[in-house]
């Protein structure tokens, strides 16, 4: 038996078999070359492969653990891009006559270490991504394949490290936990692995040597333990513990078409977000309300052009049909050039979160919002839709939209075409929107709080920063006033009020948002049940 202690990325304790997985990399051999084009040829077709692979990565990381957590995969093309990175790798090629590979596997050595010499948690982390990026390089220009790590069975995988490339291909139904050797709780990977559910141990020292695929162990999220090869006394403890996990489990389940009300009667609506048609199955598995938020982009990521209207009018139409009846919010395009959609044509910004985003782009290229809102109003006429407009900042933003919209109506009435007008809503995301909500709350159906913006703007601190960790605080006093704020103007106007962002799911603040008088929390699937049992111990008599 061999007991080892790690750093917990995330709680939970399981038992299973282990399997190693170590890295295939086949020594980089130093080769003398006479061609310099041909090498750099090589490597720059080794680089578009490796942008191809990364925005796949990053499409399948958006659907299946949310933008933030794939936006790693968004940094690894920017370094593919990096001046300082690619101008060492043709200089050694050029200056030293070497093969492509070999710059490659060098230059990334180099830089990895200067990484990881520094005294920055933040930029100790970015060691391992220039490994990867620099492992990946080398793979293309070697012909190697991307190992799968989906074909596996259920397991507990223990490695030397794990790069976010290799953590967001994995099949989260097949990984029991994972365990390394190496990582940060900054790193990427680690913050994947809590957004996609899998306990998780790092900074374990084990010697890959003496642990072997098909061992037993037990990984144990709650102390920061992994036992390999346990007893039997410890593996009865650890089942024993596992059950009671999966008690609480059962007993939120119990909950399951129960109302969200206080023990004293007062009601609110408990609603999913999703990121695509295949995620309604985790909507109704969980007894969401409705959907209050869909987003719509991944219609539009990982293709070459623009989704037709048929295309659109056909996926809206499928989740209203199967949400029969209950609300469906759809959020209408939220793209900037933060998210790598290359037929956009959306270019390079400073400061992407700040720049030509989400309703703006709509405004200035109505003929991709036209389209959206043509598909919109004629799905309406299948189920209960609603339409919600992101990154309002003004009165005169909803007064020409809803020009649009109006147009759009005209096209369809001349074409015949059967649709419904939906109820209209936007995104109160900035503090802009906070301080005009009266304004604003005259004018459109509902409110729905996007709190990770909110935040970010109001404290004007990068939430993708993880340097800046210790001064994002979305419980802020001026957070919550804000929120008080729309929730008064909303109900002043009689209109309703929702929070679509992470601090829905915020225990703590259940309580304070039903007190303020938010009318709906919308949050990811999991955490429905969860919130329910919140709201139904809440006595406003206490």
């Amino acid at each position: 038996m061999l007991r080892l202690s790690g750093k917990a990325v995330y709680k939970g304790v399981v038992l299973g078999k282990v399997v190693v997985v170590k890295k295939n990399e086949q020594p980089v051999k130093r080769i003398k070359i006479t061609d310099i084009d041909a090498q750099i040829s090589r490597l720059e077709k080794a680089g578009e492969e490796a942008q191809k692979q990364l925005r796949k990565l990053y499409n399948k990381a958006v659907k299946e653990v949310g933008e933030t957590s794939a936006a790693i995969f968004e940094v690894h093309q920017m370094m593919l891009e990096d001046e300082d990175y690619m101008d060492a790798i043709h200089s050694m090629i050029r200056t030293e006559m070497v093969n492509a590979e070999y710059a490659v596997a060098v230059t990334g050595d180099n830089f990895s270490e200067m990484f990881a010499s520094m005294d920055d948690d933040y930029m100790r982390a970015r060691a391992a991504d220039v490994k990867d990026i620099s492992n990946r390089l080398v793979q293309n220009l070697m012909g190697q394949g991307e190992v799968d790590l989906s074909a596996m069975e259920p397991s507990i995988i223990v490695a030397e490290d794990l790069s976010p490339s290799e953590t967001v291909q994995m099949d989260k139904e097949k990984i029991l936990a994972f365990v390394t050797v190496h990582g940060s709780t900054n790193s990427h990977t680690a913050i994947l692995a809590r957004m996609m559910n899998i306990p998780a141990l790092i900074g374990v020292p084990m010697d890959l040597d003496e642990i072997h695929t098909g061992m037993n162990a037990v990984v144990d999220g709650f102390c920061g333990e992994v036992i390999f090869e346990p007893s039997e006394e410890i593996c009865v403890q650890a089942e024993e513990k596992m059950r009671d996990e999966e008690e609480k489990l059962l007993l939120l389940q119990t909950l399951r078409g129960k109302e969200n009300v206080t023990l004293d009667g007062h009601k609110i609506n408990i609603y999913a977000n999703i990121g695509s048609v295949g995620d309604i199955g985790y909507v109704l598995e969980n007894d969401a309300g409705g959907i209050g938020l869909f987003r719509s982009e991944f219609l539009y990521l990982g293709r070459e052009d623009f989704p037709a209207e048929e295309e659109q009018f056909a996926a809206y139409k499928q989740v209203v049909q199967t949400m029969a009846g209950k609300k469906v919010i759809i959020r209408t395009l939220d793209i900037g050039a933060d998210k790598q959609v290359d037929y956009f044509n959306l270019g390079k910004e400073d400061n992407p979160a700040m720049g030509y985003r989400a309703i703006r782009i709509c405004l200035k290229q109505p003929d991709i919002f036209r389209t959206q809102l043509r598909a919109l109003l004629r799905a309406s006429v299948f189920g209960n839709l609603s339409i919600m407009y992101p990154m309002i900042t003004s009165v005169e933003e909803v007064r020409k939209i809803y020009a649009v919209v109006e147009d759009v109506k005209a096209e369809l009435d001349r074409a015949q075409v059967p649709y419904r007008m939906p109820e209209q809503g936007i995104m109160i995301e900035t503090p802009a929107a906070v301080m005009i909500s009266d304004e604003l709350a005259e004018l459109v159906d509902f409110f729905s709080i996007g709190t990770n913006d909110l935040t970010q703007y109001t404290l004007a601190v990068d939430r993708q920063n993880e340097r800046l960790d210790d001064f994002y605080n979305p419980h802020h006093k001026a957070i919550l006033k804000m929120i008080r704020m729309v929730v008064d103007h909303a109900h002043k106007a009689g209109k309703w009020v929702g929070i679509c962002g992470e601090l829905g799911a915020d225990l703590e603040l259940t309580e304070e948002f039903v007190r303020m008088g938010v009318d709906e929390l919308s949050v990811a699937p999991s955490m429905v049940l969860k919130l329910r049992k919140a709201v139904r111990e809440i006595s406003f008599s206490d």
